[in-house]
């Protein structure tokens, strides 16, 4: 029955009551400004993974970050093929339209999405059953490579491996969109890679030329 209630919206309701009570009411001028638009100066790409919400990691207000999170992080490289490319056409609207400044793709620990384009666990599933993710998490094919050659399949070590690779191969692929290159190339845009390990709450930050991530200063 479509009114029904339940334990899980009765939860959601009470923290929608705490929002308007705390979050919204108390900043009603701010949400007045937001109501005439967006000016975000950062995207940022995440996953969809309940543990890791970008906006309490870097405990951010509405309106200062563009969002798109989807399974173990990632960004597809630049294509015309016809089809419904999501992440594509919101990393275009960041960048072309709000003229964001930064685009940070951030991996986090103990990532399902990682874990099973390591082990190959989906690979033949079929739509409905698995075949989704495993269409998707091919885009770290490549990337896996060597990691298993160095790690293995299993393992914390080769998990860790495989998602820090993760979003070195986003960031590869987020410069094949020719108008993100370009504004890199001009200074207009800076690429970052993060990485948020849930055991210990630490955000890293990618250095690109070394290929190393450090806790952030």
């Amino acid at each position: 029955m479509a009114n029904a209630t339940s334990p899980e919206l009765d939860q959601l309701l009470a923290g929608y009551r705490r929002f308007r009570d705390h979050g919204w009411t108390p900043h009603r001028e701010r949400w007045e400004r937001l109501r005439e638009g967006q000016e975000p100066k950062v995207m940022i790409i995440a996953c969809s993974d309940s543990r890791v919400d970008p906006a309490q990691v870097f405990d951010t207000d509405p309106g200062e970050m563009f969002v798109v999170r989807n399974v173990a992080a990632m960004v597809p490289p630049f294509e015309t093929s016809p089809g419904h490319h999501g992440v594509s056409a919101a990393l275009e609207f960041a960048v072309q339209v709000l003229k964001v400044k930064e685009v940070v793709v951030m991996g986090h620990g103990m990532c399902g999405g990682c874990r099973a384009a390591l082990t190959q666990e989906m690979a033949g599933a079929a739509r409905g059953a698995g075949g989704f993710v495993a269409d998707w998490i091919s885009l770290l094919d490549e990337a896996r490579k060597p990691v298993v050659e160095e790690h293995g399949t299993s393992g914390r070590t080769a998990e860790r491996a495989m998602e820090l690779a993760g979003v070195k191969a986003s960031l590869a692929n987020l410069r094949t969109f020719p108008w993100v290159k370009e504004k890199e190339d001009a200074g207009d845009l800076t690429l970052r890679g993060a990485f948020f390990a849930i055991s210990d709450g630490i955000l890293h930050l990618l250095d690109e030329e070394t290929g190393t991530f450090a806790p952030a200063a």
